[in-house]
């Protein structure tokens, strides 16, 4: 302030200073908090660093898969799909009378593939992940599938998968945390890309010992079991 200005204002200079103080604190804490928000976690951006039209075959996906079967086992069917998908839905019992028939013969494999289309698909793939955590992610995968209708069509459906959690007796709490840690989302996007490097566009698609099955033979459980019947016998059709 200049020598010319007049006394009064010298006077009222500290507190002017002090107000903008004031502004840039209050600013800078309704900045934070909003950035601490763990009640919604980040969008996930499913297609970052993917090319269009070039896929990179053979990306490895999230380490270690989900994986049901024996290791040795002559078949193995590594599932893309989508929990809120209604054809994954309906697959999802298909798959375990497969399992339950065909025993140590078939390893199942299921990979992360939430479509934009579906908006609680990412979130339900994310409860699935935090049930992973805690040991019980085919038992949060299969409730998941089994009661689809309960929350498809939520705005909001954590509240619906903490219930599920607590029917598994999974740490709840805990459960909701690792929901919205970046290492979850990041086990769902490497899967995404594991697909789309394969070429996978839709949900179920499922790959019978890395040959991408037509969706006539994923969605029909004649001629899926067709399809394993013949690799068991070391054939192709």
């Amino acid at each position: 302030m200049s020598a010319n200005q007049p006394a009064g204002a010298k006077r009222y200079l500290p507190f002017i200073i002090i107000a903008g103080v004031l502004v840039a604190v209050v600013a800078a804490a309704l900045l934070l908090s909003r950035s601490s928000d763990t009640n919604q976690s980040a969008p996930l951006n499913l297609n970052s660093g993917l090319a269009a039209g070039t896929p990179n075959p053979g990306l490895p996906g999230a380490q270690p898969p989900h994986v049901k079967g024996d290791a040795a086992a002559p078949v193995t069917l590594e599932e893309f799909g989508d929990y809120q998908c209604p054809p994954c839905g309906i697959l999802h019992p298909a798959l375990q009378k497969i399992e339950d028939d065909y025993g140590s013969r078939v390893r199942l494999v299921f990979r992360n593939f939430p479509l934009q289309m579906h908006k609680n698909a990412s979130t339900a793939a994310r409860a699935a992940e935090a049930a992973a955590v805690q040991g019980k992610f085919w038992e949060m995968h299969d409730m998941i599938y089994e009661h689809q209708d309960e929350w498809k069509d939520l705005s909001e459906p954590r509240t619906v998968y903490a219930n599920y959690a607590s029917r598994l007796d999974l740490d709840v709490e805990k459960f909701k945390s690792d929901m919205e840690k970046p290492e979850t989302g990041a086990r769902i996007v490497s899967d995404y890309r594991r697909g789309i490097s394969l070429g996978v566009s839709g949900t179920p698609t499922i790959f019978l010992n890395g040959r991408n099955l037509p969706a006539e033979q994923t969605l029909d459980p004649a001629k899926l079991r067709a399809e394993i019947d013949a690799a068991l016998a070391g054939k192709t059709q």
